[in-house]
C-alpha cells in the first residue's frame, strides 16, 4: 500500500488596525527534513486578523494540494496544520462553534480543499510560527507600497531557524551559505516550469527537492560552475559624522566626504587599479558613496551605475545623533531596536528586517545581471553587513558583531548553483 505524502503547513495572517491593512502568509514544509516546499502570501486590503488567518490557512491547504496531483484521493496526503490562532485551530478542529458570519464561508472553503481525514490542526506559540508571520508581514509591506507580494523578493526564511517539525526526528541541517540566495535561484529556475499552484489571488513559490537543487559543499569534486559573480564591497570614505560615530543613514543630511574621506577614496582607487580585477562599478545614490565611486571610476576608466537598493538604512529621528544621545532621548526605542530586527528607529525609520529584504532583492538582481563578473559595490555599513550575514546564514544579531571601517573592502562570491563564499572582510591594508 502506498504511503501518503506528509506535509506540515504553517499559516498566519495579520491586520494593522484590526480591521486594517491585512495580509497572510503560509508555508508548506517537509516534516522530516524541514525543507520548505512552497510559500504563499497576499495583501488582501482592509480586513480583520481572523479573516487574514483563515485566508492564510486556505492558501496553505491549496499549496499543499497542488504538490500532490491526487491529493483529493483517500490516503494520498496527510497534512498537519500549525497555527498560532487558537480561534482557527479550535473552530477547524470542530471544538468551537463558528458564529461570526465572516468566518463561516472561509471555514467552509478551507474544509472543502482536502478530505477531513487528511488534515489535523495544532496550535503553536507565535514564536514558533515566524516563517508564516514574516510572509504575512512581507505581504502587508508590499500592499503599503501599492504592490503585491513577490516570491523572488521574499526573505522570510532568513530569520526562521527550521527545527524538525516532528518530535523525535533529528534537527534539520543544510548547506552553509545564504538560503535566500539559493531559494531565489531555485525560484528563477522553476519559472520556466508549469507552476505547482496557479491563481490570481496569491503568489505561490514552489521549492524544489533538496536532492535536485541543494548546492554542493565541501571539498569533493564538483561540476565546473564557471566564474562566480564576485561583489567587492567598498564602504565609502569618512564624512564629518564618521569619527564622531553618529547615525548617518539615508534619511539625514547626506554629507559629503571629508578631507580624510577623499584621501581614503584615492588610496582605495590606487589599490583597485593595481589589482586590475574590477569590471563594473555600482554605487549607492548617497553623496558619500557617489564621491567614493567617482574617485575609483576615474582611476579605472569605468562608468558608475547608481543602485537605490544599496542605500543606507533610514535611521529616522536618530539621524545625526550619537549612540549616547539616542540612548538618552529614545531609550526604550533603542532597546527594542537592539533586541529585534523587526523594530524600526524612532520616527519612521527602517528596521533591519526591512533593509534585509531590500538588500537581498538588490543582490539577486545584481548577481543575475553580472554573472561571472567582478563588480565593485560602493555602499554603507548596513548593506555590507547584511550581505555578509546572508552569505554566512548568520542570525540578525550578527550585525552587531562585525567591525566595518570606513573605506574598508570586503568580498563575496556568488556561484551559479546557489553557493556563496565570503572571501574578504574589513580589509584596510590599502590605507596603511
Amino acid at each position: 500500500m502506498t504511503q501518503p505524502r506528509q506535509f506540515v503547513i504553517e499559516a498566519d495572517g495579520g491586520s494593522r488596525g484590526n480591521p486594517g491593512p491585512a495580509g497572510y502568509g503560509a508555508v508548506v514544509i517537509d516534516p522530516v527534513t524541514g525543507e520548505t516546499l512552497a510559500e504563499a502570501a497576499e495583501y488582501i486590503g482592509v480586513a480583520t486578523n481572523n479573516v487574514a488567518e483563515y485566508k492564510g490557512l486556505i492558501a496553505g491547504l491549496k499549496a499543499a494540494k497542488a504538490l500532490v496531483p491526487d491529493a483529493s484521493a483517500d490516503g494520498a496526503l496527510q497534512v498537519r496544520v500549525r497555527m498560532d490562532s487558537k480561534l482557527v485551530v479550535e473552530q477547524m478542529s470542530g471544538r468551537w462553534k463558528i458564529k461570526h458570519p465572516d468566518m463561516k464561508p472561509l471555514a467552509a472553503e478551507a474544509a472543502r480543499i482536502l478530505p477531513a481525514s487528511a488534515v489535523t490542526y495544532e496550535w503553536i506559540p507565535r514564536e514558533k510560527n515566524k516563517h508564516a508571520d514574516r510572509l504575512a508581514n512581507e505581504a502587508m509591506d508590499a500592499g503599503k507600497r501599492g504592490k503585491q507580494w513577490e516570491p523572488s523578493a521574499s526573505t522570510a526564511a532568513l530569520d526562521t531557524p527550521r527545527p524538525s517539525t516532528t518530535a523525535g526526528l533529528p534537527p534539520v541541517s543544510g548547506p552553509p551559505g545564504d538560503a535566500a540566495a539559493g531559494a531565489a535561484r531555485a525560484r528563477a529556475a522553476l519559472s520556466a516550469r508549469p507552476a505547482a499552484a496557479t491563481g490570481t489571488a496569491s503568489a505561490v513559490a514552489p521549492t524544489p527537492t533538496a536532492s535536485s537543487t541543494a548546492p554542493q559543499v565541501g571539498w569533493a569534486a564538483a561540476p565546473d560552475l564557471g566564474a562566480p559573480a564576485t561583489f567587492v564591497l567598498l564602504r565609502h570614505g569618512e564624512t564629518a559624522l564618521t569619527p564622531e560615530k553618529r547615525f548617518s543613514g539615508s534619511g539625514g543630511s547626506d554629507p559629503e566626504l571629508s578631507a580624510t574621506g577623499r584621501h581614503q577614496a584615492e588610496r582605495i582607487a590606487q589599490s583597485l587599479a593595481a589589482r586590475g580585477t574590477i569590471e563594473e562599478i555600482v554605487s549607492s545614490p548617497l553623496r558619500r558613496c557617489r564621491e567614493t565611486a567617482a574617485a575609483v571610476a576615474a582611476r579605472l576608466g569605468l562608468e558608475v551605475r547608481i543602485e537605490d537598493g544599496l542605500r543606507e538604512t533610514d535611521f529616522g529621528a536618530w539621524e545625526g545623533l550619537t549612540f549616547a544621545e539616542v540612548r538618552e532621548r529614545y531609550g526604550l526605542d533603542l532597546d527594542a531596536w537592539l533586541a529585534s530586527a523587526k523594530a524600526a528607529p524612532t520616527g519612521g525609520g527602517e528596521s533591519f528586517a526591512e533593509v534585509a529584504r531590500r538588500v537581498a532583492a538588490t543582490r539577486d538582481r545584481l548577481t543575475a545581471r553580472y554573472a561571472g563578473r567582478t563588480v565593485l559595490l560602493v555602499t554603507h555599513v548596513t548593506p555590507i553587513k547584511t550581505l555578509v550575514r546572508l552569505a554566512l546564514g548568520a542570525p540578525p544579531e550578527a550585525m552587531f558583531r562585525m567591525e566595518l571601517s570606513a573605506a574598508s573592502v570586503s568580498a563575496v562570491a556568488y556561484y551559479s548553483d546557489g553557493n556563496v563564499s565570503l572571501r574578504l572582510l574589513n580589509d584596510t591594508s590599502h590605507l596603511r
